[in-house]
């Protein structure tokens, strides 16, 4: 089975396209496409236009977590899909927030749910993996296994107006089964590339992986993190590495120094074919 993977949205893009903070993955099979998060705001819908897709013919929507930069699109790209079945898990409707140089920030999904199933959408929110056919699934919610991998410190829940520490539950991947090996479509991987990559191990029993693509969130990550993380991946034999949005320029250069042709940076506007 070929898989067909289009950035619609990335921090940076190829050129004639529009890069935007965030992240949207297209994910096309013979039988089923499936778009990953939605980006900050225009411009999946944008990059979409140019590259002729017609979102009207999406199938499902995959949420990879409530963050603004992977969901604040969401409205657009509904305005042109219509009714579309959107999977997540139920904590992307908590009230997500980042500090930042002791300022505060709402980060959370910048719609009233009902506004945007005004537009079509039907939420199917669970903390199982979800199969969605074609050998694709979702992680559902990610065990933290590693020891070296941790949730970053500046996100945080707001509860009845106290800040705590945002665990990040909602975190989640999709999975696509291959005969090569696994294809692991990331949105941050706030829960950790490698725990997410060894439950997507478990849930699938297949210990190949051939590629990983999306975001790596690396960008906040200890010298000791990277490395374990570079060790970690290497230990798995992944064949292919694109890394986009959080993943950060050190770890991104230290991930092309490692694996050389098989790494790649996946900006907005990529078009790749798998495996």
């Amino acid at each position: 089975m070929e898989v067909r993977l289009t950035t619609l949205s990335e921090n940076t893009a190829n050129f004639g396209f529009l890069a935007e903070w965030g992240l949207s993955i297209l994910v096309e099979t013979d039988n089923l496409k499936i778009l990953v998060d939605t980006g900050l705001s225009i411009s999946a819908v944008h990059n979409a236009q140019v590259l002729g897709i017609d979102l009207s013919t999406i199938d499902k929507i995959v949420l990879s977590h409530g963050h603004i930069d992977h969901t604040g699109g969401l409205r657009e790209v509904l305005k042109r899909t219509g009714k579309v079945e959107v999977i997540a898990h139920p904590d992307i409707w908590a009230a997500k927030y980042a500090r930042l140089k002791e300022q505060e920030f709402y980060v959370g999904i910048p719609f009233q749910r009902e506004e945007l199933e005004s537009l079509g959408a039907s939420f199917n929110l669970t903390r199982e993996p979800v199969s969605l056919g074609d050998g694709i699934m979702t992680t559902g919610e990610i065990p933290m296994t590693t020891s070296y991998e941790e949730i970053d410190p500046d996100i945080y829940l707001r509860q009845e107006g106290i800040l705590y520490p945002d665990p990040l539950a909602d975190d989640l991947s999709l999975v696509i089964d291959t005969e090569p090996g696994l294809i692991v479509i990331l949105g941050c991987a706030h829960r950790g590339i490698i725990n997410t990559l060894l439950h997507a191990q478990k849930l699938t029993g297949k210990k190949l992986i051939h590629a990983v693509i999306g975001g790596v969130h690396l960008f906040r990550a200890s010298e000791n993190q990277v490395e374990q993380t570079v060790t970690a991946l290497k230990e798995m034999g992944i064949k292919k590495l694109g890394v986009s949005h959080c993943t950060g320029f050190y770890a991104s250069a230290h991930l092309a120094r490692q694996f050389g042709d098989s790494f790649f940076l996946n900006n907005a506007g990529t078009c790749l074919t798998l495996p």
